[in-house]
């Protein structure tokens, strides 16, 4: 029951989806992102942890939107972006021209990293690329 004017279906798709949405993205970041870890008795530790784990969900959103767009991963939640993308065994080759990453033969996104990385360059006015 609600007092908003308008059809259900209209309620339904501009409202209770969007919230819907919203609370699926603060559960994300409390069970991937380490929100809920907030166990020390200093109010400044957690306060920082806070500042990091909202700083680390900005940069899986950011990554989702921009790099993963148009993926397989594209809709994924964090924990998954985390799991597939961020957290593997790679050996990172530092020169002053460029990064090189060295991946295990067996990991299977490696063209996904490299289609991810290419487009971050793109829409960076870093000059990655």
């Amino acid at each position: 029951m609600t007092n908003l004017p308008g059809s259900p279906e209209q309620l339904y798709d501009e409202f209770y989806c969007q919230r819907g949405d919203m609370e699926n993205r603060i559960k994300e970041q409390q069970l991937w992102l380490f929100e809920d870890r907030t166990s020390s008795h200093d109010f400044m530790a957690n306060q920082f942890r806070l500042i990091l784990s909202s700083a680390a969900y900005i940069l899986i959103d950011s990554l989702r939107r921009l790099g993963l767009e148009g993926t397989e991963l594209s809709r994924a939640q964090s924990g998954t972006i985390r799991d597939k993308l961020l957290k593997i065994g790679t050996r990172v080759t530092v020169s002053v021209r460029r990064i090189v990453f060295h991946y295990s033969t067996g990991y299977p996104y490696q063209n996904l990293f490299r289609r991810i990385i290419d487009r971050l360059a793109e829409s960076s006015s870093l000059g990655f690329g």
